[in-house]
């Protein structure tokens, strides 16, 4: 598994790796507050919907750890558990990762059991509300562990998957692929979604080449997935959003392009997606180009509630991340100096912006969905049946 980790984690004790100082510096914050979570998470110091929904988890477990809960009841415990929770569902709500995290977590400190509590025994109230607290973070941390285990089954299932199913592949039967946005260790609690499946495909010797685009307008491209392809020694490639088309045009061949690989903010009952803006175009290109498009997903990030992608909440980000950008200034050696950050103006600052942070793409260009449990592709109807991922899930939303 990767060395690089966005979230460093023991119990009391939470610190997050600064993203937007990457590619050129490693800065780790200390969060300490769900206000701290809320503000790291809605600046995108740390993003990706797994990392998100750990994050906001464990930084309310450090506020339960370190006494701020002054409620003497259980019941009382477990209302400010749930309005901190509330609280930090609002930082990120297209990442239904953070909502699944939340709703498991209320419903695991309802587990100590209360009903029969005298509200007057003062001792008997303090043990449920350490027992109620313990049990808090127990499944935060235990979300935390697993989601690595998640992310490893994810690389092995989708490799496996594309290497049975590549439209190309060199003489050598290595396969190469174009990612998009960041889902790597730097999105997760390691070896990614997406980016895990690339993992896996080069640590096997079956991955010829890796390209990633940009990811405008917040380059988590260029920024991110750049820099973890480059520490792992991946081959790979860098190229703007626009330049998907003309690559699979003129090097789908020559670069055994067999795959799109995309991770998911949430993928919906259908199996329409909604990732980072961009990802429906490439959707597109992929079919007209022949090339495997696949979404790698924990069953975390798919809601069953949530019936078509018209239905999904997009985020619009602010018009600044469009008209300006900021970084670290290059000097006349070619050097980069991290102690010099300027912002520069990209446009002009009176145009109007539209920015949606993600967009949604329709099951119909999605050939398969990759999750822990497994992979699943169309069915006749067009779309996706995940009862056979998650089972007791659909059983008890869609109830059939």
């Amino acid at each position: 598994m990767s060395g690089l980790q966005a979230i460093r984690y023991n119990r009391g004790k939470l610190e997050v790796l600064d993203q937007l100082r990457l590619p050129h510096e490693h800065s780790y914050e200390l969060i300490r507050t769900s206000e701290e979570a809320f503000d790291c998470i809605k600046s995108m110091r740390v993003r990706g919907a797994p990392a998100i929904a750990i994050v906001a988890a464990l930084a309310h477990g450090v506020e339960l750890y370190q006494n701020a809960c002054e409620a003497p009841t259980a019941q009382g415990t477990i209302s400010y558990i749930d309005s901190r929770l509330d609280y930090l569902k609002q930082s990120r709500p297209t990442a239904v990762d953070l909502t699944n995290a939340i709703t498991h977590l209320k419903a695991v400190v309802r587990t100590v059991d209360i009903a029969s509590l005298d509200e007057s025994d003062s001792s008997a109230q303090a043990a449920a509300k350490s027992a109620i607290i313990n049990a808090y973070l127990e499944a935060a941390e235990e979300i935390f562990r697993k989601d690595t285990e998640t992310n490893l089954r994810i690389g092995e299932h989708g490799s496996r998957w594309l290497l049975a199913n590549a439209p190309v592949k060199s003489p050598e039967g290595k396969v190469s692929v174009l990612t998009h946005c960041n889902t790597g260790s730097l999105a997760t609690s390691g070896h990614g979604t997406a980016l895990g499946i690339i993992r896996s495909l080069h640590s096997a010797g079956n991955l010829h080449h890796a390209f990633c685009t940009e990811t405008r307008p917040y380059n988590q491209g260029s920024r991110l997935t750049a820099f973890e392809l480059v520490y792992e020694r991946i081959p790979a490639t860098l190229i703007t959003d626009s330049m998907a088309g003309a690559l699979f045009a003129t090097r789908k061949a020559e670069k055994h392009i067999a795959a799109v690989i995309v991770g998911a903010d949430r993928v919906v009952r259908n199996g329409d997606t909604a990732n980072k803006v961009g990802t429906y175009a490439l959707a597109v290109l992929a079919r007209y180009h022949g090339i495997k498009f696949i979404v790698a997903a924990p069953t975390t990030s798919i809601d069953l509630q949530t019936t078509t992608g018209a239905d999904i909440k997009i985020e619009e980000r602010k018009r600044e991340e469009l008209t300006q950008i900021s970084g670290a200034v290059v000097g006349a050696d070619g050097k980069v100096d991290v102690s010099r950050t300027v912002r520069v103006a990209t446009a002009h600052q009176e145009i109007d912006v539209w920015n949606p942070a993600f967009d949604v793409t329709p099951a119909d260009l999605i050939d398969a969905i990759v999750t822990e449990q497994g992979v699943v592709e169309k069915g006749e109807s067009g779309s996706f049946d995940f009862r056979g991922v998650m089972p007791e899930r659909w059983a008890a939303v869609v109830g059939r």
